[in-house]
């Protein structure tokens, strides 16, 4: 690991958006100096993480990163647009609020006692002792929401194209934020401590980024666990929206998904890589995303342009501002709820440290990325649950 930070050695990589933090842009050049790095792209949402920045993306050769993958793996965002009237959001959000309290769960461990059924609990869970472990507190969790910046939202969604199935105009949709609970973390939690005990040499700035070959034993595991946590992943949001759903006795008339905490083997300039987008939506030409601001703020659907220099990637959000203990002392509810008020949001619970004034502008987030996705349709938050103040955050 001799010269790891000798000047002007690394991978190439490429910023968007001009006013990062200083750590998170650093984060990006010490993990482009791993020697298995090929190549990176950082976000204009970025902020720090464990190893990896929050909105880094980072391609490597036949080996995987647990933390360049992330904690909550497969976190991801999906929405539908239901055949509900919009005066559901002006009159009343009894039957709403009602539909959420009943059919999700928010907070550390939370869990149904009669438990959700989906086909993902028939696959084959003993792909990796951790999972085998902990198949039977997943099923629990099947469908719950977890804490930190995971929500479930009712809105208002707009489009003036025709591109999505729609007719332009203005509908009522369901927007959530979630990811792989407990078990997803545990994944996490053991094979990025399998990685850095066989990486003893790394710095301690790039320890996090510790590697482990596909062609190894626990390599191999690893990616058949994170592969699992995203099937369990999309069936929690599908049980969230499908329960919804028929707790309002509506119909889905668009069904939209995207996700990211997670590897994919993708070629590029003709070589299969491993590129992993921590907090990075998948944009490649014609892909559809989903862009959140914050509790207050437009999300985007998109359609990727397939830039060659994120790797086909772009921002999952508006991105952090400031960090969560930061938050808690600077804001208290009665300034945020006036905010709120005015933009017509209706909060049934959040910590202050997912207040809207944490995040980055969205509008300039999207700004800042228009050379890799092109907005197509809007989702303006009305209704938002998060779990309450003093839960863990688990993103």
């Amino acid at each position: 690991m001799d010269g790891l930070f000798a000047p002007g050695s690394g991978a190439p990589w490429k910023q968007w958006g001009f006013d990062l933090e200083s750590s998170a842009v650093e984060q990006m050049v010490n993990a482009c100096r791993l020697p298995v790095a090929v190549r990176g792209a950082i976000m204009p949402d970025a902020h720090p993480g464990y190893g990896l920045p929050i909105g880094g993306v980072l391609a490597t050769r036949d080996v995987v990163i647990p933390y360049a993958v992330g904690v909550d793996i497969a976190c991801r965002v999906k929405m539908t647009v239901l055949d509900l009237p919009l005066r559901k959001l002006e009159r009343g959000t009894d039957k709403l609020r009602r539909a959420i309290e009943t059919e999700t769960r928010f907070g550390i461990g939370a869990h149904f006692r009669e438990r959700r059924d989906h086909a993902v609990m028939s696959d084959d869970w003993s792909v990796t002792h951790v999972t085998e472990r902990l198949k039977d507190k997943a099923w629990s969790q099947l469908g719950t929401s977890g804490s930190g910046n995971h929500f479930v939202e009712f809105g208002v969604f707009e489009t003036e194209r025709a591109e999505l199935g729609l007719e332009p105009g203005r509908y009522l949709a369901l927007l959530t934020h979630s990811g792989s609970r407990g078990t997803g973390a545990a994944v996490c939690d053991h094979y990025s401590s399998v990685a850095m005990d066989a990486h003893r040499e790394l710095p301690k700035e790039v320890k996090h980024l510790a590697w482990l070959s596909l062609k190894s034993e626990a390599g191999a595991e690893y990616w058949a666990a994170m592969e699992l946590m995203g099937r369990y992943a999309a069936a929690n949001h599908a049980c969230i929206h499908r329960h919804i759903a028929e707790h309002l006795g509506a119909e889905v008339l668009l069904d939209l998904e995207n996700h990211h905490n997670f590897a994919w083997k993708e070629v590029h300039d003709g070589e299969e890589l491993i590129v992993h987008r921590k907090g990075a939506t998948p944009a490649g030409e014609g892909v559809l995303g989903i862009i959140p601001g914050s509790m207050a703020s437009p999300t985007f659907v998109v359609r990727g342009l397939g830039g060659a220099l994120s790797m086909n990637s772009a921002a999952h959000g508006a991105g952090r501002r400031m960090s969560r203990s930061a938050a808690k002392k600077k804001y208290d509810w009665k300034f945020v709820m006036p905010v709120l008020k005015e933009r017509g949001v209706e909060l049934m619970s959040a910590g202050l440290d997912e207040v809207p004034m944490v995040y980055k502008d969205i509008r300039k987030v999207m700004g800042d990325q228009a050379d890799l996705v092109e907005p197509l349709a809007t989702f303006q938050p009305r209704l938002v649950k998060m779990a309450p103040a003093g839960e863990k955050p688990e993103d």
